[in-house]
């Protein structure tokens, strides 16, 4: 790429990387967790995890500028094929309790848009409501399947309204008390009310904000698109983590504005974004209009990530994977170029995820609220990965070289890259605890049999796909060819 078309400033890089990173049930679930004290939460982890994270990935990118497939690429070029394998695998299947809960998250979003309540599958029996979502999955995988692309610039139109209204909840809920005369839920504001209580039932709440913080390697391609990288970049990364200190800080004080942070409801996490709206639009004599564009809006977003997610994932996994690793029977395709084997794999797992749970967790509310913690233990998983190969390239710094350094000294690099990699570890563990169901009750110990039990799974199955490779593939090492599953 020549010089003149680095083009990329340090504002133009904060704002996607702000787009894609962050979103406004980031604020609701963290507040329903956590209540008022997730304001110092928040100003804790975007301060020693978030920054150091996003400024990691920048030099991630720019030394493996010329590779394609993100973290198993960086894992390939600091650590073998290996390993490669499975963080390209990581990478994916963490993706499936995402796919078992889009469906469900669709559902009550298409519930909102019609009734404007959030009593569409909140009332149903467990198992008939999942049966519902599964039947929605089992669709929309087979749209995906015949090569639909253009739910992709719907959802992207969705995702940025969605985004937008956001934004501007908070700022019309901020005014709301001058400008309607509304009266705060939370009456108690002081910092010794924002103190968090460093226990054990804090610490499970970490995953769920680790999970808000994470997906910077999305951006670590832009790097190289940068005119000056090396002070462009963290500029940029800084400035993210300002919009998202301020929109998650805000934004909290708004949900406290709104909901007593002593006395929060129940189904917040199911409804909590729906409720904001319903009652925004009431505090500003507008009825259902916010809530009616907002469920639309949504709903149109969760339908379009669904069918990206389903497709992208699985096509990074197969395209970038190596043959001694990848049954060649996964990377078969249909005429419209899906590898339908693949899609036959997330299908099974999906629909154990989906239906298992239903059988003991005892209604939707509860069963919601679970597949959200199993996705904030799951999926922080794959940044492990990143802080992995980071130790990986401080550890052999002298073979490479980058336009961009995270910190000079690679010794003091490399411990905030431990230090991460152990957080983030910490995290996931923790999350595995539900809280807010009554410890060492039956649903309890579901729960955590479930949390401990899922990842294990998902993970190891990574051991078997090689072990049919071996049988099915023959002797040939050559890395699956991305045109043949694209």
């Amino acid at each position: 790429m020549s010089e003149q078309e680095k083009n990329l400033r340090w504002y133009n890089l904060a704002m996607m990387a702000f787009v894609s990173v962050w979103g406004f049930g980031n604020v609701v679930n963290n507040f329903a967790n956590q209540g008022l004290t997730v304001v110092v939460s928040w100003v804790l982890i975007i301060g020693l995890y978030f920054v150091p994270y996003a400024l990691m990935v920048g030099e991630l990118g720019s030394v493996f500028k010329d590779s394609k497939g993100g973290v198993s690429s960086w894992i390939r070029g600091t650590f073998g094929t290996t390993l490669a394998y499975f963080a390209g695998w990581t990478y994916w299947v963490v993706h499936i309790p995402y796919l078992a809960q889009k469906p469900q998250a669709a559902l009550i979003a298409l519930g909102w848009t019609v009734k404007q309540d959030g009593n569409f599958i909140k009332g149903m029996d467990p198992l008939m409501a999942q049966l519902l979502t599964l039947a929605v999955f089992l669709f929309f995988l087979w749209v995906a399947s015949r090569g639909v692309t253009s739910l992709k610039m719907i959802g992207t139109i969705a995702g940025t309204s969605v985004f937008v209204m956001s934004l501007l909840y908070v700022v019309l809920m901020l005014a709301a008390p001058s400008i309607r005369g509304i009266e705060s839920a939370t009456v108690d504001f002081s910092i010794k009310n924002m103190m968090p209580n460093f226990n054990f039932s804090y610490f499970t709440t970490l995953s769920m904000l680790v999970f808000a913080v994470g997906g910077a390697e999305k951006i670590s391609p832009y790097v190289n698109d940068m005119k000056k990288p090396s002070k462009d970049f963290p500029k940029g990364m800084i400035t993210l983590a300002i919009m998202v200190a301020v929109s998650a800080l805000l934004g909290s004080i708004a949900m406290a504005m709104m909901f007593d942070a002593n006395n929060i409801p129940s189904d917040l996490k199911m409804n909590g974004q729906y409720y904001a709206f319903q009652m925004l639009g009431e505090y500003y004599g507008v009825g259902k209009l916010f809530i009616v564009i907002y469920a639309l809006a949504n709903f149109l977003a969760q339908i379009s990530a669904l069918v990206f997610s389903i497709d992208a994932p699985l096509k990074v996994l197969l395209a970038d994977g190596d043959r001694k690793f990848i049954p060649k029977a996964l990377t078969k395709t249909n005429k419209y170029g899906a590898p339908i084997n693949g899609y036959i794999m997330t299908a099974i797992l999906v629909g154990i995820l989906i239906i298992v749970p239903a059988l003991g967790i005892g209604d939707m509310n509860s069963l919601f609220d679970w597949l959200l913690q199993l996705n904030s233990v799951v999926m922080p998983m794959r940044y492990l990965w990143v802080f992995l190969a980071f130790i990986g390239l401080k550890k052999a710094a002298d073979r490479y070289k980058s336009d961009y350094k995270f910190v000079k000294n690679d010794k003091f690099a490399m411990g905030i890259g431990i230090w991460c990699f152990a957080f983030t570890a910490f995290a996931c563990i923790m999350g595995m605890f539900p809280s807010g169901v009554e410890t060492f009750s039956g649903d309890w110990w579901f729960q955590v049999s479930l949390n401990v039990i899922t990842p294990f799974v998902l993970i190891g199955l990574g051991f078997i796909l090689p072990m049919i490779a071996k049988k099915t593939n023959g002797n040939s090492g050559d890395t699956v060819k991305s045109k043949d599953i694209a």
